[in-house]
């Protein structure tokens, strides 16, 4: 396979195209994913303060209430 076949498989094809979006996804979760072990690394020993927030604020004082 040559490279104009390889350009013409990726970018008119919706064959190609789902490969590419495919690829772009794959990458992107696997970014995210060292980020959030190096922020976890990093941040392990920190303790939380009364200013801290979070998103999921709500879901632990439903807990503590339990």
């Amino acid at each position: 396979m040559d490279f104009g076949q390889l350009y013409h498989f990726l970018f008119e094809t919706f064959e190609g195209i789902g490969c590419l979006i495919a690829i772009g996804l794959v990458i992107s979760i696997i970014a995210c994913i060292i980020m959030e072990r190096r922020t976890r690394k990093r941040f392990v020993s920190r303790e939380a303060e009364e200013d801290d927030w979070s998103f999921f604020d709500d879901d632990d004082d439903e807990e503590k209430d339990q």
